[in-house]
C-alpha cells in the first residue's frame, strides 16, 4: 500500500468546487466551442463535485472534453490512461495546439523529454499526463504519482477492461487498484461502445459500483450505413467502392495481414495514395504510415483491427470493410471512424458466409472460457443477422445498445432501397407468446426447443403451455436467426444474468402490436446468387450520401476553403502534426462563408479558441484577405 496524502483536493484548494459555468467558459475560451453536447455537461459537473462517472457517449461525441476540462479546472495533476501511444500522441498535439500544457510518457518518450515533463510536473505546471495502463501501473510509477496532488484519473476506451467486450486487454483489468492508489481523485470511465452487460463489468472491475452512469445516443445521423455479400474475398468490390469516392480519406479494414498489403497494392496500381497498416510492420513503419495518413488531405488507410483505436482523424469520409469485425460493438467502433467532424460519411460493409464460418472457428479456437465464448457467438450471430437483416441498419445498432423510441434513418441502404423480405410475423408471434409463457427465466436455447417440443424432462406444466411444439416449421437455425431478429428489433431481450443470458419479452407496446397484426416481421430473403439485393441499395445510399457530402461547402466558398486548407498542410508540415489539430475542415468551412475581417469575429468561428487565435489568427485573416 502506498502512502497517501490527507486529501489531493484539500492540498490546493479547500473551498467550493468549480461551478459548471468555469467549464463552459474554459470550453469557449480553449476550445472554441460555445456549449456542451450531450451529456458533457452532466459527466462534467460530476467531476467537479470530485465525484466518478462512467460514461458512454457516441465517437465523435466530445468525451476526451468530458475529463480535459474538469483537468484544467480541478487542482492538480490529471492522469489519461490510453491503450495506444498513436491516440495518445493525437491527443497530445491537439491540446497543445489549444495551449494546454498536456504530455505524455511511453516507450517512445526520450530520457531528456522524461526528465523535463517530471520537472514540470514537480513544479505543478502540467495540467494532463497521458500513460498506458502498463506504464501506469509500474509499482514506480505509482509510487511517485500518489505522492501528488491529482485533479482526476480517466480511463479512455474503458470497454477494453470487460472480458464481455470487443477488444478485451488483461492489462485494462489492473486499473481497478486506483481507487486505493488515488482515493480522493474522481475517476472516470469512457468509451463509445459498451452495451448493459460491459458497462457492469467496467463498473466491478473499475470499482465504480456508485458512480453516475451516463449513456447517451448511438446515433449517428451523418453516417450512411450499407452491407452487400461479397464474391469470393471481395477485392475487386473494395477496388470499385474506393475509386468511385476519389480525393477523400478512407479506412479498409481487412482481416489479415496478407490481405492488407495486397489490397493496398491494388490501390496503388489504380493511382490512390493507400497505405497497408498492420502489426506485423516495424514499429517506424508503422508510426510513418501513420503520420502520414493523418497528415494527408487525401489518403486511403488499408488496415487490420490493429489501426483500431489510433485513428483520431475527422475528416475520414468513408470506411469500407472488406472482412467483417465480430461483433456490433466493434462494427460500430470502427465505423465511427467516418465522420468524426459530423459532415456525411459513409460505413460500408462487405460480407459472406465464409466470414461467418471463419469467425466461428476463430472463436471456437480461443482459450477463453465457454462461458466468454458463447457470449462471443451471440455476439456475432447477431452482427450478422442485421447485416442480414431487413431493418434499418442504424436503428438495429441503437436498439442493440438498449436505445428505445429509435426511428428509422432514412439514409442506409435497407432505408433507400427496401430489400425484399419474408413475413414472418406468424412465426414471431409463435416466439413471443413462447417467451412470455416461459417467464424469461431460460436462455435462447430453452425457448427453442420449447418452440420444437424437443425439450429434455419436460414438466407437465410446460408440456401443457400452448406454445409447446408448435414451431416445428422452423429448423433450430432458423430460429435463431428469427430471434436474433425480434431481439435487433426490441421485441425480445436479453438479460445477461452474469454470463448465463434470460430472454424475454422487450418493448411491450411493440410485442402488443405484433400481436394485434399491426406490425410485421420480416426476414431478408435469400437471393438465388450472390448478387444480393443490399448491393443495388447500397449503391443508391452511397450516391445520397455523396450528394449530401457535394453541399457540404458551397460553391461561392470553396476558392477561400481550399485556400485555407492548403495554408493549414503548409502550417501543418512545419510542424510536424495532423492538419485537423491546427483546425478541421467544418472550422475551415465556417470561416470561409463567414469571412471574418478582424480577430474578434474570426474567434466566433467554432473551434477557435484563443490559443489558435494568438497563434494563427492573424495568417488566417490574411488567407481571407487574399482570396
Amino acid at each position: 500500500m502506498y502512502d497517501q496524502p490527507d486529501s489531493s483536493f484539500d492540498r490546493y484548494s479547500p473551498g467550493p468546487p468549480p461551478s459548471i459555468e468555469a467549464a463552459r467558459e474554459v470550453l469557449r475560451r480553449t476550445f472554441g466551442h460555445a456549449e456542451f453536447r450531450g451529456l458533457q455537461a452532466g459527466v462534467i459537473t460530476e467531476l467537479l463535485e470530485g465525484r466518478s462517472a462512467l460514461a458512454v457517449l457516441p465517437t465523435g461525441g466530445g468525451k476526451s472534453l468530458c475529463y480535459q476540462i474538469p483537468a484544467l479546472i480541478r487542482p492538480g495533476l490529471g492522469l489519461v490512461v490510453s491503450p495506444l501511444i498513436a491516440l495518445m500522441a493525437d491527443q497530445v498535439a491537439g491540446l497543445q495546439q489549444a495551449g494546454v500544457a498536456a504530455e505524455r510518457l511511453d516507450s517512445n518518450t526520450l530520457p531528456a523529454e522524461r526528465t523535463e515533463i517530471w520537472r514540470r510536473i514537480d513544479a505543478g505546471v502540467l495540467d494532463l499526463l497521458y500513460l498506458s495502463p502498463e506504464g501506469l501501473m509500474q509499482p514506480s510509477m505509482l509510487e511517485r504519482l500518489s505522492r501528488l496532488a491529482l485533479s482526476l484519473v480517466a480511463v479512455d476506451e474503458a470497454h477494453c477492461v470487460s472480458q464481455w467486450g470487443h477488444d478485451f486487454r488483461p492489462e485494462y483489468r489492473m486499473l481497478g487498484r486506483l481507487a486505493e492508489v488515488f482515493p480522493h481523485a474522481p475517476r472516470l470511465a469512457v468509451t463509445a461502445t459498451a452495451d448493459a452487460r460491459t458497462r457492469d463489468d467496467i463498473r466491478s472491475e473499475l470499482r465504480l459500483q456508485g458512480a453516475a452512469e451516463f449513456v447517451d445516443s448511438f446515433a449517428r445521423h451523418e453516417l450512411a450505413l450499407n452491407a452487400e455479400r461479397k464474391k469470393g474475398k471481395g477485392h475487386e468490390r473494395v477496388i470499385e467502392l474506393v475509386t468511385e469516392r476519389p480525393n477523400r480519406a478512407g479506412v479498409v479494414y481487412a482481416g489479415s495481414r496478407d490481405s492488407t498489403e495486397k489490397l493496398a497494392e491494388k490501390l496503388i496500381a489504380e493511382g490512390i495514395p493507400a497505405l497497408a497498416y498492420h502489426a506485423g510492420l516495424d514499429r517506424t513503419v508503422r508510426a510513418r504510415r501513420l503520420e502520414e495518413f493523418l497528415e494527408a488531405d487525401e489518403a486511403v488507410m488499408v488496415a487490420t483491427i490493429a489501426f483500431g483505436m489510433g485513428v483520431d482523424k475527422p475528416d475520414v469520409r468513408f470506411v469500407i470493410h472488406a472482412d467483417p469485425p465480430a461483433a456490433i460493438e466493434a462494427y460500430w467502433q470502427e465505423i465511427g471512424r467516418a465522420g468524426r467532424d459530423r459532415q456525411p460519411a459513409e460505413g460500408i460493409t462487405l460480407y459472406s458466409s465464409a466470414d461467418l464460418a471463419w469467425a466461428v472457428r476463430r472463436i471456437d479456437g480461443q482459450s477463453a472460457p465457454d462461458e466468454v465464448k458463447a457470449v462471443q457467438l451471440r455476439k456475432l450471430r447477431q452482427f450478422y443477422a442485421m447485416l442480414e437483416g431487413v431493418t434499418c441498419r442504424a436503428a438495429a445498432v441503437r436498439r442493440y445498445f438498449g436505445e428505445e423510441g429509435v426511428e428509422r434513418c432514412g439514409v442506409c441502404d435497407i432505408c433507400v432501397s427496401p430489400p425484399t423480405g419474408v413475413d414472418a410475423t406468424q412465426a414471431a408471434q409463435k416466439a413471443l407468446s413462447a417467451a412470455h409463457r416461459m417467464g424469461g427465466r431460460f436462455g435462447r436455447g430453452r425457448l427453442i426447443d420449447h418452440l420444437l417440443g424437443k425439450t429434455k424432462d419436460v414438466t407437465q406444466a410446460e408440456a401443457q403451455m400452448s406454445t409447446f411444439g408448435i414451431g416445428k416449421e422452423f429448423s433450430p437455425q432458423g430460429w435463431r436467426e428469427l430471434l436474433d431478429t425480434l431481439v435487433f428489433e426490441g421485441l425480445l431481450r436479453e438479460d445477461p444474468n452474469d454470463g448465463r443470458p434470460l430472454i424475454g419479452l422487450g418493448d411491450g407496446e411493440g410485442v402488443r402490436q405484433v400481436y394485434r397484426g399491426e406490425r410485421l416481421v420480416s426476414l431478408r430473403q435469400q437471393p438465388a446468387t450472390a448478387e444480393a439485393p443490399g448491393r443495388a441499395g447500397g449503391a443508391a445510399a452511397g450516391k445520397t450520401a455523396r450528394k449530401r457530402q457535394a453541399l457540404t461547402v458551397p460553391l461561392e466558398d470553396q476558392a477561400v476553403f481550399e485556400a485555407l486548407r492548403s495554408w493549414r498542410r503548409e502550417a501543418a508540415q512545419l510542424q510536424h502534426v495532423p492538419p485537423y489539430v491546427i483546425f478541421h475542415d467544418a472550422t475551415l468551412a465556417e470561416i470561409a462563408a463567414a469571412r471574418p475581417g478582424t480577430l474578434g469575429a474570426l474567434a466566433k468561428a467554432g473551434g477557435v479558441g484563443q490559443g489558435k487565435l494568438d497563434r494563427y489568427g492573424d495568417s488566417v485573416l490574411k488567407v481571407v484577405r487574399d482570396n
